[in-house]
């Protein structure tokens, strides 16, 4: 059986496991340290800032360019124009305790560069 003995151990290898465990400490702090930070922002993103919450909420819509519309006095619905793979779409926001989306609606293409559309008959 083989145990660890304290005093057979070299001062150069003694000097490369205390260097090597200082560097993997500093490692597990710095992760830990951006993973909080990132979670934070994300958090403060849906709570704070809507206009950051359109992309975040909607990650399969692959958006682009987004222009707030609309917004409430209580400023607890706001609306956006968003250009997205598949055409420009309305995309309506509300906050409760956080941003949600409550409505998303696709635009014909016209209708985005603010050309009417003839009635349909």
């Amino acid at each position: 059986m083989s145990a660890f003995q304290i005093h057979n151990l070299s001062p150069r290898r003694y000097g490369h496991t205390v260097l090597w465990s200082v560097i993997v400490s500093i490692l597990i702090v710095c992760v830990s340290a951006a993973l909080g930070r990132a979670a934070r922002n994300f958090k403060a993103a849906l709570i704070d800032a809507p206009d950051v919450a359109v992309y975040l909420l909607l990650p399969d819509e692959h958006l682009g360019n987004t222009t707030l519309i609309k917004q409430n006095e209580e400023d607890t619905v706001r609306s956006y124009l968003a250009e997205s793979a598949n055409g420009p779409k309305v995309i309506t926001l509300r906050k409760n305790e956080k941003w949600y989306v409550d409505l998303i609606e696709p635009l014909h293409a016209s209708a985005s560069q603010g050309e009417e559309t003839p009635p349909q008959q």
